[in-house]
C-alpha cells in the first residue's frame, strides 16, 4: 500500500536484525516504503523507530536524535567482538573497587573520540565493518566524535555492572564496555543491551512484534505516530 504514512515504534526482539524487522513489516502489511532510523545490533532489544511511506524521507532527522540505553557489562573478560557473541581473548582478575569503577565510568561523560568496533554496521569504503570482521579482516578506523550526556552505574555486582547511557548517535555501547575494561586493567565486554529511547520515542510507546503479528492494516494505521 502507498497510502500508509507514519512512524511505528517497535520493541525489537533479540536475534533479529533491524532489516529483518523492516522486511517483516513490509511483507505483512504490503507497505512498499519502510525504513528505520538507527540500527540495533541483533543481540540488542528495545526501541527501533520505523518510518513508513512519506516518513522515510525524514530518516536523517530521526537517525540523528539522542539515544538512551541500559546495558550489562561483564568485567574480567575481554572478547574479540566486545560483546558476549565473541570469543574470550583475555581474562583477568578484577581488583578495582566499586568507587574506582564508578569513577572510570564517569570519565566517558562529555565529548570524546571513539573508534568504531570492527563488529559494527558502520561502512568504510562501501563495506560494512562486520562483513570484514567475519572474514577475519581488521582495518584501521578513524575515531568519531561522540557526546555522552549522562552515564551512570545503576548497580555493581562484580563481575557484572548495570549502566545507563544517554548519548549522541554513532555511540557504540560495546566499545564503552571494552574501553572501560581497558581503563580498569581487567577487560570487559557487553552482555546485554536495550535501547530505551530514541529521540522523543521511548520504550513505553513501543509495540512488540508479537503484538504487531496480531494486527491488521487498520490496526497498524491506528498505531502509527504522525507529526
Amino acid at each position: 500500500m502507498d497510502d500508509i504514512n507514519g512512524i511505528l515504534i517497535v520493541d525489537k526482539d533479540k536475534e533479529m536484525t533491524s532489516h529483518d524487522v523492516v522486511h517483516y513489516i513490509r511483507k505483512k502489511f504490503s507497505v512498499r516504503k519502510v525504513g528505520h532510523a538507527g540500527t540495533l545490533d541483533p543481540n540488542a532489544t528495545g526501541v527501533l523507530v520505523l518510518l513508513l511511506g512519506k516518513y522515510t524521507k525524514m530518516s536523517e532527522t530521526f537517525t540523528g536524535e539522542e539515544k538512551e540505553y541500559i546495558a550489562t557489562v561483564r568485567l574480567g573478560q575481554r572478547t574479540d567482538s566486545g560483546d558476549c557473541e565473541g570469543e574470550i581473548i583475555e581474562e583477568r582478575e578484577i581488583f578495582a573497587t566499586q568507587e574506582e569503577i564508578r569513577e572510570e565510568l564517569m570519565s566517558f561523560k562529555g565529548e570524546t573520540d571513539q573508534i568504531p568496533p570492527m563488529v559494527s554496521a558502520k561502512k568504510i569504503k562501501g563495506k560494512r565493518l562486520y562483513t570484514l570482521a567475519r572474514k577475519g579482516i581488521e582495518i584501521e578506523r578513524k575515531p568519531n566524535k561522540i557526546f555522552i550526556r549522562e552515564i551512570e552505574a545503576e548497580k555493581i555486582d562484580i563481575p557484572f555492572m548495570y549502566i545507563k547511557v544517554t548519548c549522541s548517535k554513532g555511540t557504540y555501547i560495546r566499545q564503552i564496555a571494552d574501553d572501560l575494561g581497558k581503563k580498569l586493567g581487567c577487560g570487559g565486554h557487553l552482555t546485554e543491551l536495550r535501547r530505551t529511547r530514541s529521540g522523543d520515542f521511548s520504550i513505553d510507546k513501543a509495540l512488540s512484534l508479537a503484538c504487531i503479528a496480531k494486527m491488521n492494516i487498520k490496526d497498524l494505521d491506528e498505531n502509527l505516530i504522525r507529526i
